[in-house]
């Protein structure tokens, strides 16, 4: 991996309206990634964009498939914003194992895969080689704040390169 996942994370944040010059914190007692051996965790996003929810509501109901898509899309970018902070570059990550999505969605929703297929796209785009992973896409009733889709994601570490520090 190279440092061109770095260029290729704020080409799309750029893209999508997100500036990320600003640390990403989290809302409460809680970090945005934590990392164990070369394994790191990253909490749930949010599809947030200049600090609101972006995207409410039912997906089949009020939300459309196309506007949960572009949920997923922010909350993956939001995820990878997170874990280049917390790595120090995306070019540290050796792989991503697991992706989880999930939907806030209408009774008789049934294209989770979809909406989930937008994040997976994000990581694909940013991380190439790297991004590859196992993927759990649920159903739910509620999700905070109202937002149509968080997701949340498990990567491994790379071989830390001379110029970064290890974690």
């Amino acid at each position: 991996m190279s440092a061109t996942s770095d260029v290729l994370f704020k080409k799309l944040a750029a893209e999508i309206g997100i500036d990320f010059s600003a640390e990403v914190q989290a809302m409460h007692r809680y970090e945005r990634a934590v990392g164990h051996d070369r394994e790191v965790h990253v909490s749930g996003h949010l599809p947030r964009l200049r600090g609101a929810v972006a995207v409410t509501g039912r997906v089949g109901a009020a939300i459309t498939l196309e506007e949960a898509r572009r949920a997923a899309r922010l909350c993956a970018i939001r995820a990878l914003a997170a874990l280049r902070q917390h790595l120090g570059s995306l070019a540290r990550v050796g792989q991503v194992l697991r992706l989880t999505v999930y939907v806030q969605g209408a009774e008789g929703f049934a294209q989770h895969a979809q909406v989930a297929d937008a994040a997976s796209d994000v990581l694909h785009a940013v991380l190439q080689e790297s991004a590859g992973h196992a993927r759990t896409t649920l159903g739910v009733h509620q999700l905070p704040e109202n937002a149509a889709v968080q997701i949340d994601l498990v990567v491994a570490a790379g071989e830390p390169e001379a110029s970064y520090s290890t974690f």
